[in-house]
């Protein structure tokens, strides 16, 4: 009887390990924040950075302007150089509170529809990047719609000298020589600019982040919900800012003269049809012409990107830790 117990099959389940998922997974803080918090976060976010980096763009636009006289090759020291030598120091700043008047609310457009798409586009998943490319693209659209009059009016402050008395003066010239429409002549190329231009940066962005979470945990938290640090968000978007600077800039340069033209000798288009705009570049300043401005262009999103992330993900966090400690 012993004998048939002892080689009696023992029919009990045996207990399984628990499954092994190496993913660093992002803790998903924004289920505590409403909708006004994450748009004031990003109209912060969207302020702090065109502000800080503004000299930047204001070289870039006039890189990318064609005027009607014979076109040299100009870079970011020359054209420092003559914007300092002909109109001084405050040039740098021109246009700085059209920026300011777009900013926020293109940005808190922006950032706000991103956290929404991504939450229902993730499926749950922190690490999907498709979702936060498509969310970006989301993004784009509406924030563009509400930013590209005021971009136009900034661009043509920047290389207007003396033609406008400031931003209502240029708003109501153009309103009475244009008409409406020629706030909204860029709107096409700006979404095509920006579409791939966003895709490509909240991806960066998203991923530069999770790799520096996998190499360096102890610097973003271990895991635990608390505050990643800011060099983590710094370094993924100066990453993401960067690289999506730089592969949308030739469609940027076709968006700056569709908004200065006629401004201060700039040519002006019969129409703002993107292929007619790239023809007369090529025309007139070949193919290098489509990568006028590209340094300055990188030069101001990497930081910028980086400032707007920082500030951006620390407003979140702020909000996050006064809705836990209510």
């Amino acid at each position: 009887m012993a004998t048939e117990t002892a080689t009696k099959p023992d029919l009990r389940p045996i207990p399984q390990p628990p499954d092994f998922h190496p993913t660093v997974l992002i803790p998903a803080q924004n289920d505590k924040l409403r909708f006004w918090h994450l748009m004031v976060a990003g109209s912060i976010a969207g302020s702090v950075e065109h502000m800080a980096m503004f000299p930047v763009d204001t070289i870039k636009t006039h890189m990318q302007t064609i005027r009607s006289c014979p076109i040299k090759p100009v870079g970011i020291t020359q054209a420092f150089r003559s914007i300092i030598k002909t109109e001084g120091p405050s040039a740098l700043y021109r246009g700085i509170w059209a920026m300011g008047l777009g900013a926020g609310p293109a940005h808190a457009v922006y950032f706000s529809f991103y956290e929404v798409s991504k939450k229902y586009l993730s499926g749950g998943n922190p690490n999907n990047s498709a979702a936060h490319a498509v969310s970006g693209v989301f993004a784009t659209v509406a924030s563009d719609a509400v930013f590209t009059p005021m971009d136009m009016v900034k661009q043509r402050l920047q290389i207007g000298k003396g033609m406008y008395k400031g931003v209502w003066d240029c708003v109501k010239r153009v309103m009475r020589e244009e008409g409406f429409g020629a706030f909204y002549a860029s709107y096409r190329t700006t979404v095509l600019m920006n579409a791939p231009f966003t895709a490509v940066h909240f991806a960066t962005y998203e991923a530069v982040k999770r790799g520096l979470r996998e190499i360096s945990p102890e610097h973003v938290g271990g895991g635990e919900e608390e505050e990643e640090g800011l060099l983590v968000y710094a370094t993924a978007g100066a990453a993401g800012g960067g690289l999506a600077a730089v592969l949308t800039t030739p469609l940027d340069v076709v968006k700056t003269q569709l908004q200065c033209q006629g401004v201060c000798g700039c040519d002006r288009f019969k129409s703002s049809s993107i292929s007619d705009v790239f023809r007369t570049i090529i025309k007139k300043d070949g193919y290098r012409g489509l990568a006028r401005g590209w340094l300055p262009r990188m030069l101001f999103h990497a930081p910028a990107a980086a400032i707007c992330w920082s500030t951006y993900e620390t407003v979140k966090s702020f909000f996050h830790d006064v809705n836990g400690a209510a």
